[in-house]
């Protein structure tokens, strides 16, 4: 990481955002940001997760998805299309992790405002573990196993082998939400952050995205399509995924070759239906948690779900059943 700040030399008149989704992921975030990007008086980057002002988690993000801007220009230009009444916004879910992300984003846009959704930990880092699995930044595919091997991957031990994203793996430093919404608090102020229940959005979707709508002072009344985006999905075949992966990746001429025949060949229909086709034979539905590993970690995050509801002043413990864990 760069000990300039990535925020620092912004043109004036340049666009930035208005708004940012923080997170968590798997919680809800991608669904809200393809229903906002509907609504007339929002623009939301056309590039999902940019994850510009996560500065200390740049090597792992920059290494997974290597079109993400690297530089603020490149950054501000996904925003530079925004007309002038029109609310700019992104959403990138590691904001929330990032120990840097808030004040990058004070720093940059000082009136923005946050809106963050939280889940279940448990149940939040099952997901996270399937999709860093989908993601193939994770090999282990038990999650108790991988859960296990934190303590050693976070000396640098026991990572898959050329993994791009080894801090993606320590998932229990992901469950530290009144830190980390302390961090927004600190930097923004209190008053411009939004902090959502992923359970309300699953249950009333359309309420939660009015509630939305009127905290960024926009029109709440025009119908809202519900969204199902991002699913928790269980990984059928790592060999045979890793396969496709490498072909979706490959580099140089010989690849190029071989993709620009294959494009000559098939209609875009084919292509399309492929890519489906694709999907219903790598994944399907997760398997029922293991319940003993769930009640463990819940044990474990009990404290921090107890202090969550103290600072939302939101009763999360009979919410998410925890009242009846010891």
């Amino acid at each position: 990481m760069s000990s300039e700040k990535p925020v620092q030399g912004a043109s004036a008149g340049s666009r930035v955002p208005d708004f940012f989704i923080v997170g968590q992921s798997k919680s809800g975030t991608t669904a809200l940001y393809e229903i906002l990007a509907r609504h007339p008086q929002i623009y939301m980057s056309r590039l999902k997760e940019p994850v510009f002002m996560a500065s200390d988690l740049h090597a792992g993000l920059w290494a997974t998805v290597r079109t993400r801007p690297r530089t603020l220009e490149q950054y501000l230009a996904l925003f530079a299309d925004a007309q002038p009444k029109q609310c700019a916004g992104e959403a990138s879910s590691v904001y929330l992790w990032s120990c840097e992300a808030a004040a990058n984003i004070a720093e940059l846009a000082p009136n923005a405002r946050i809106v963050a959704i939280l889940r279940e930990p448990a149940s939040f880092l099952r997901s996270l573990h399937l999709q860093m699995l989908q993601n193939h930044v994770e090999t282990e595919k038990d999650f108790a196993r991988a859960i296990a091997l934190e303590p050693e991957r976070e000396q640098g031990r026991r990572l898959p082998r050329g993994c791009p994203w080894p801090q993606a793996l320590l998932y229990s430093q992901r469950v530290r939400y009144v830190e980390q919404l302390r961090r927004y608090e600190q930097a923004l102020g209190r008053e411009q952050m939004l902090v959502l229940v992923y359970d309300d959005f699953r249950a009333e979707n359309e309420g939660t995205v009015r509630a939305v709508l009127r905290f960024l002072q926009l029109d709440d009344r025009l119908p809202i399509e519900a969204v199902e985006a991002n699913p928790t999905v269980l990984l059928r075949s790592k060999q045979l995924d890793e396969l496709i992966h490498k072909a979706s990746v490959g580099r140089g001429p010989a690849f190029s070759a071989v993709k620009a025949a294959v494009k000559a060949v098939t209609s875009r229909e084919l292509r399309r239906r492929a890519l489906g086709m694709r999907g219903r034979v790598l994944y399907s539905e997760p398997p029922p948690a293991d319940q003993r590993l769930m009640l463990e970690l819940r044990r474990r995050f009990k404290p921090e779900v107890i202090a969550l509801s103290e600072y939302l002043d939101r009763d999360l413990v009979n919410l998410w059943d925890y009242d009846s864990i010891d």
